[in-house]
């Protein structure tokens, strides 16, 4: 049925679907974005479709993609009552991260409030039409989008400095706090073990008992 319900927005919006494929049951609708509200609102409101259930919805970073747009928001949806789903994508914004907007769904379903805003605190996606789009996992001095692919993944902005006393361990290794495609390798001693956080272990005070090996 998922199959069924993309020729029907192919059908009902000839010029607004830009592509479609089928992958591991994942049906999914390419849509532009001037179109994606209505494209969301003829989902949930034809009897046909009935997509009474938003799933999800988050951003991706395309970065260095080429011509296309450089990021996709990602929507999932289910109808209860008929029991299939569909995925709708749309591609928004320059390479250099700028004219990233797409209409809020929040209209169409509430649920996708706190999604929209995780996508825009995270992404810097902004979502014309949201009720209260401001930054709900970082603090609002944050500077930046942490998961943008140009985000610097070593960088750290405190809120308060730091605590200076002796002995005390970095509050990260380069390993630490970013995703594996994003670590960096060279970090480890020719032993295996974590220069930085040994070297910190060999200040007076230090606790050797941390060394990680």
């Amino acid at each position: 049925m998922s199959k069924k319900i993309l020729e029907i927005l192919i059908e009902r919006f000839p010029e607004a679907i830009v592509e479609t494929h089928s992958q591991f049951g994942d049906d999914t609708a390419v849509v532009a974005p001037a179109a994606w509200r209505e494209v969301a609102l003829f989902l949930r409101d034809d009897p046909r479709l009935a997509m009474n259930m938003f799933t999800d919805l988050c951003g991706v970073d395309y970065l260095d993609r080429g011509d296309s747009p450089r990021f996709e928001v990602v929507c999932h949806l289910r109808s209860v009552d008929k029991g299939h789903r569909v995925r709708i994508k749309a591609r928004v914004g320059e390479e250099d991260g700028s004219g990233a907007e797409l209409d809020s769904l929040v209209p169409v379903w509430k649920g996708a409030n706190w999604f929209e805003r995780e996508t825009f605190d995270l992404m810097g996606i902004v979502f014309k039409g949201h009720p209260d789009l401001r930054r709900i996992l970082m603090y609002p001095e944050f500077q930046g989008h942490p998961l943008r692919k140009d985000y610097e993944a070593d960088r750290i902005q405190p809120l308060i400095p730091f605590r200076d006393v002796p002995g005390k361990l970095p509050p990260f290794g380069r390993d630490e706090g970013m995703s594996f495609g994003r670590q960096s390798h060279d970090f480890r001693d020719g032993d295996g073990a974590r220069a930085e956080r040994r070297n910190s272990n060999d200040e007076p005070g230090g606790d050797p008992s941390l060394e990680q090996s």
